[in-house]
């Protein structure tokens, strides 16, 4: 995959590790120094841009302002936080988050938008927008060091950069410290799979808060028991302790989608102490379990571990009653069940 980042605002000539740039952030998300995006300001960018949005790529823009002051307040992040967002689209977000950390890397696909946003900050965020570094990528297969580095581009070339329409090379990498919080708006249609390979793939983020749809924000947060529980659930868990964080009713975006959205806030921990299991292990028991969550776990896991009577010995070894149905158990009791397949040579 191929990448392309710019740096928001950073005039011709000025170095690579200007102070602008490096500095803590002495703003508020309250700060004047940022002024937000509403509706009319949107459409307006997208009526210019000839942007309409797309439903493959689950774009639904936030377009109240209110909206994005509560995200980055309950984000709660620290003067020194480095935020990762993905699908900024317009900016309305970014904005936001600008005065409340100390870089925020925006990963966007849409090449057209990638290539605006640093114009965005540039207009509305002026004295923030070093601190803006935009990724032109799928943040689904995004690698820690492509969320990490940025490229220096030329404003003049900055829309080709992003585009991939020719012009000028970009410039050198630009450095950029790990990402420490996710925040985003996520499209519907990849929202699970964003966070969890998000998680998977740079270390460095330890919490984040992340506006999905209301019904996969049941998922993500449910506990065993739950009507709701399954691989979302366990797979998260493996990760992270996350909850609700409150609602989002639909009328705040643009276009209005047909479902409410919820946020979901999480913050990284250390997976189950299991010796003998690896993730992709445990996962694979996961998938199994909940591809016929109606099924005993005996019968749900015939095929992974061979035959019945087998999955009847490795779930006996692990602890686990045999009876029982994957969406009873919580993810050490997955990581219990693959260290007894490894250990018992299933």
């Amino acid at each position: 995959m191929v990448s392309s980042a710019s740096p928001g605002g950073r005039p011709p000539g000025t170095p690579r590790d200007s102070p602008a740039r490096r500095d803590a952030p002495s703003a508020s998300p309250a700060s004047p120094a940022s002024t937000l995006l509403g509706q009319a300001e949107i459409r307006a960018l997208a009526a210019r841009l000839g942007v309409r949005p797309s439903k493959r790529l689950g774009q639904n823009f936030v377009t109240d302002p209110g909206t994005v002051r509560r995200i980055v307040t309950l984000a709660g992040l620290a003067p020194e936080d480095v935020v990762l967002e993905v699908g900024p689209g317009f900016g309305s977000l970014t904005l936001a988050l600008l005065p409340a950390a100390r870089q925020v890397t925006a990963v966007e696909v849409d090449p057209v938008l990638a290539a605006e946003l640093p114009l965005t900050a540039a207009r509305h965020a002026a004295s923030l927008a070093e601190r803006l570094v935009v990724v032109t990528a799928d943040a689904a297969r995004i690698s820690a060091a492509e969320a990490g580095r940025g490229e220096a581009v030329s404003p003049p070339s900055r829309r080709m950069a992003a585009g991939g329409s020719g012009g000028s090379p970009p410039g050198p990498a630009l450095p950029a410290d790990a990402p420490t919080a996710l925040v985003a708006n996520l499209p519907y249609n990849v929202a699970v799979p964003v966070v969890l390979h998000l998680l998977a793939a740079v270390p460095s983020l330890r919490r984040g808060l992340v506006m999905v749809q209301a019904e996969v924000a049941d998922r993500m947060t449910a506990p065993p028991g739950s009507r709701v529980y399954g691989v979302p659930s366990v797979k998260l868990a493996w990760y992270a302790e996350a909850r609700r964080a409150g609602p989002v009713p639909r009328t705040v975006f643009w276009p209005v989608p047909n479902v409410d959205s919820g946020l979901v806030a999480f913050t990284r921990r250390d997976p189950p102490a299991v010796a003998g299991a690896s993730r992709d292990e445990v996962f694979a028991v996961v998938d199994a379990a909940f591809a016929q969550r109606r099924k005993t776990l005996r019968a749900a896991l015939a095929g992974w571990a061979g035959s019945a009577a087998g999955a009847e010995r490795v779930l006996r070894a692990a602890g686990v009653e045999p009876q029982a149905r994957g969406e009873s158990l919580d993810v050490a009791a997955f990581a219990r069940i693959a260290a007894a397949a490894t250990i018992g040579g299933t």
